[in-house]
This record gives C-alpha cells, sequence and structure tokens, in this order.
C-alpha cells in the first residue's frame, strides 16, 4: 500500500492546514486556483495563510475553459519561483492534475484544498491531461495532505457535486470491465481492490438522495467515497481497474470536443452516461444464452488489418499514432488467435454472465444520477447522435483491453 496521505473533512479547513505547515516546516507556498476557486476558497486561505506569516506566491489561471495540458503545466512551472516552495491546489480535478504533475517534476510538496466533490482523482496515482488534444496518463503522485471543507464542497454547483457521484458509480461498470479483461486478455487484477471499490461505490449510491440535497452527510459520504476510489488505484498502482468502457466513451468525446474546439463537458458527467451505456450491453450479456453467444461469435470474423487501421484513422484522426501502438496486439492477432479468444469466450460464458449479474441494470444507473440531478442521456448531456455512434465504433480503439465495448462488437450487440 502507498502512504496515506493526511486527510481531513469537515468545517474550517483552513486551521488543520495551518497546522500541518506548522508541523512540516512548510513556510513558503504556492497557491495555485482558478479565478472561480480563488474567489470561493483560495483569497480566504491566501489572507489567513500571510496572517500566520507564510510566505505565498500566487498563480492564478485565467480563461473561462481550463483544461490540463501542457499549456497550464508550464504556465505553472514558469510562474514559480526560483524558491523551493510546497505547492497547494485550491481547485477540483482540473487545478488538483495540474499540481500533482508540476509537483512531479519539481519536487515540490503537493498539498491540495478541494472546491467540489466532483472527481476521485484526488488521490490518483496518475494524471489525466490532454497531450496534443489526446487525452493521456502522466505519470503523478498523492498530495501529502487533503483538506476539505464540507461548507465549501456542500457549496459547490450541482453538476459538479453530480459529477463526482458519476466518476464513483462508474465503478459498477469499470469493475465489471477489469474482471473481464483479465478473463480474457490477461490483465492484473486485485480481488481485494475490487472489493473496495464496490464498497466506496456502494456508499455513494446509498447516499444518493442526501447527496442530491447537498447535505452534510450526504456530501462527507461523496468525498470519502471519492477519496477512497482514488487510493484504490493508488495502492494498485494504475488507474485502469477504475477505468472501463464507461471511461473510454468519456476519453472519446472529450478528445472529439477538443479536436473539433466545442465547449468541454465535465468528466463525471460524462463517465456518468457512459455507464449507463455500458450497463446497457452488460443486460443484454447477462440475457443470452452460451448457445447465441457462440452462434453470434461464430458469424464475427476478424477484421482484416487494413481495414481496422482505416477505422482508427476515421475516428481517431488527432491521435493516429499513438491509438495503432495501443491497438498493435489487437492489429496483430492471427486467424488462429482470434479463434482461440472466441473460443475462450464461449467456454466461459457462464463466468461472464454472473460478472454481468453484478451490473445494475441501466435504469437503476440512471435512478442513481437522477437523484442528484446529473445527465442520463447523451442528449441531456449536451453531446449530438453523431458522439453516441461513433463513440460505440471507436472508444474501444483508445486501451489495449477488452472491456465490454469490445465484446460488444464481437457478439454483435446494439443499443
Amino acid at each position: 500500500m502507498v502512504e496515506r496521505p493526511t486527510i481531513y473533512i469537515g468545517r474550517s479547513a483552513v486551521e488543520p492546514l495551518i497546522a500541518f505547515l506548522a508541523q512540516r516546516g512548510l513556510r513558503r507556498l504556492s497557491l495555485v486556483a482558478d479565478r472561480n476557486t480563488y474567489a470561493v476558497l483560495g483569497q480566504q486561505v491566501e489572507n489567513v495563510l500571510r496572517n500566520t506569516g507564510v510566505d505565498v506566491n500566487r498563480i492564478v489561471l485565467e480563461g473561462d475553459e481550463i483544461i490540463v495540458d501542457e499549456q497550464q503545466v508550464v504556465e505553472v512551472m514558469l510562474r514559480n519561483d526560483d524558491r523551493q516552495r510546497a505547492f497547494l491546489a485550491v481547485g477540483s480535478g482540473t487545478i488538483t492534475d495540474i499540481v500533482r504533475f508540476v509537483t512531479l517534476q519539481t519536487g515540490g510538496a503537493f498539498l491540495s484544498m478541494p472546491t467540489a466533490p466532483s472527481v476521485d482523482g484526488y488521490t490518483s496515482p496518475v494524471t489525466p491531461m490532454v497531450a496534443r488534444m489526446l487525452k493521456i496518463t502522466a505519470p503523478g503522485h498523492l498530495p501529502q495532505a487533503i483538506f476539505a471543507d464540507l461548507d465549501v464542497l456542500r457549496a459547490a454547483p450541482r453538476r459538479m457535486i453530480a459529477a463526482g457521484v458519476g466518476d464513483v458509480i462508474a465503478k459498477w461498470t469499470s469493475t465489471a470491465d477489469w474482471k473481464l479483461s483479465q478473463m480474457l486478455w490477461g490483465d492484473r487484477y486485485d480481488g481485494a481492490i475490487a472489493l473496495r471499490f464496490n464498497a466506496a461505490r456502494e456508499k455513494v449510491a446509498g447516499a444518493a438522495a442526501q447527496i442530491g440535497q447537498a447535505s452534510e452527510a450526504g456530501i462527507r459520504a461523496l468525498m470519502e467515497g471519492l477519496i477512497e476510489s482514488g487510493l484504490c488505484m493508488a495502492d494498485f498502482g494504475a488507474s485502469f481497474p477504475a477505468s472501463g468502457s464507461e471511461h473510454l466513451f468519456s476519453h472519446f468525446w472529450e478528445s472529439r470536443l477538443l479536436y473539433e474546439r466545442r465547449p468541454a463537458l465535465l468528466h463525471g458527467a460524462k463517465v456518468g452516461v457512459g455507464t449507463i451505456l455500458a450497463a446497457r450491453f452488460w443486460q443484454q450479456i447477462g440475457a443470452m444464452t452460451r448457445a447465441e453467444a457462440a452462434d453470434r461469435l461464430a458469424r464475427h470474423a476478424l477484421p482484416a488489418r487494413d481495414v481496422e487501421e482505416a477505422r482508427i484513422r476515421q475516428g481517431w484522426p488527432m491521435a493516429v499514432p499513438q491509438v495503432l501502438e495501443a491497438q498493435a496486439r489487437f492489429l496483430g492477432l492471427s486467424e488462429a488467435e482470434h479463434a482461440s479468444l472466441k473460443g475462450l469466450i464461449v467456454e466461459r460464458w457462464d463466468e461472464i454472465r454472473a460478472i454481468a449479474a453484478e451490473v445494475p441494470a441501466p435504469d437503476a444507473v440512471a435512478a442513481v444520477l437522477r437523484q442528484v440531478h446529473g445527465p442520463t442521456t447523451v442528449q441531456e448531456l449536451g453531446l449530438q447522435a453523431r458522439d453516441l455512434e461513433d463513440g460505440l465504433e471507436y472508444a474501444h480503439y483508445l486501451r489495449d483491453r477488452l472491456p465490454v465495448l469490445r465484446l460488444r462488437r464481437m457478439l454483435g450487440l446494439e443499443l
């Protein structure tokens, strides 16, 4: 297990922050925020820190839409002075990830003050960021401490709270995809980590009504679930157990929106809708007999390599080399290997259906999201019909895994 950060979830989070800085002898600090999070919390924190004698270097990122990319990372590094400082991220997922990556490069201590319970990345071991318009997973590390003020979190926009719920309940389908990919593709699996993901997910799903009301108990449950989900990734040493087909949808849509210069959408909102879509395929698999699966697989021919490469170029024009590299194993399958894979699916069909039985019905997933006022369709999300159609066709190419989106293609399943 990784070393646990100091975690405070409660009221008046500035006070334990000051005590932590004094205990660790941290007297110089770069405070990183955007315009909104600086107004919500950053300015208050800066004033208190200065009054206690802390040397604060303020870095407020400008712009209506801040994303984790090369430009923002370089800006933070350039606006830091030549003195050794700890970094305090005052914001949600974007600010946290920028600071996570910067501190890994600079060696500065990394502290976090969340302003919204919107992502499970506060304790993630990696940095999701955009490089050349493609969502990638870059190195990162955990903060040394997290100071979450419940009053601030409860006042966060409801859409951000709903996004946090979407990121946690995604484990219904990401865990199922993880088990499937381990069974059929040989991915590393850890049952103890999976049980912890399940517990965090059920805690949040069970508190959906309270979270929808932004009650103190509900927001505490959500923040604890988000933190535990991130710690599961950290202990496993990778993020892919928490990132299945629902995240592949999200990453595809995010890359497309950037490529087409369309407004960004909250990560957890996209993931929540993706979870409903993935659950629909799991529901179909759970109702399918072995004989029907065998018949469908018998009709699935190994796609020609040049056809697959053309599809990748069509679906991922912003990242052709990266996606081709990710798909090297699939693109290199021989006829015999493809036949063996189909045989393995049929052989283990009862186990695959058992995994499907663990995934709630799509309507049940949607009901949780409605309780917290989150979107449940691509239309409510703000996407177009072609975004859904292309996500179904191309999202599975992004990673070297065998999630339900890949199995859906082999079985010829439709929404």
